[in-house]
């Protein structure tokens, strides 16, 4: 669904502008609002339509109120999480709180992963390739079943 990466910018309001080709997929009547949260992994935040937030929701609806670890992701992504909309330009609010988190300032990487959108800092986008880069250089994954299996 998702897929590609685009710079952006941050404006002084602290809107985003989505890419058009990706806006009548977001702005679909039924569509809904988007929710935007932490990456729990990393320095970056998640931009979600509705549809697939709710199966993130399911997700976490099934974690432990009791295992601290499990309690801490629930915590993380639903106490970041925001409901945001698109305006009639294609721009979206991002609240100060997760601007914050993410180290957003003026240029930023709007990057597709399918379901969702990473919202990236420049700096720490061009610091999370060049690591992607050297773990598959260094053939990191070779213990990973999933990434033997998998050939382009």
């Amino acid at each position: 669904m998702f897929r590609g990466a685009s710079s952006i910018a941050l404006d002084a309001k602290g809107r985003i502008a989505i890419p058009k080709r990706y806006r009548p997929l977001l702005c679909a009547e039924d569509a809904g609002p988007l929710v935007v949260t932490v990456d729990i992994h990393s320095p970056c935040l998640l931009l979600y339509p509705l549809q697939a937030w709710s199966e993130v929701e399911q997700k976490l609806a099934r974690l432990s109120d009791t295992q601290p670890s499990e309690r801490a992701v629930k915590r993380l992504l639903l106490g970041y999480a925001s409901d945001v909309e698109i305006d009639r330009m294609g721009r979206v609010l991002i609240p100060p709180p997760l601007r914050q988190f993410a180290s957003l300032e003026k240029q930023l990487m709007l990057v597709g992963q399918l379901n969702k959108f990473e919202i990236w800092s420049e700096e720490n986008w061009q610091n999370q390739i060049q690591a992607s880069h050297a773990a598959v250089e260094a053939e990191a994954f070779i213990d990973n079943q999933r990434l033997q299996e998998f050939a382009l």
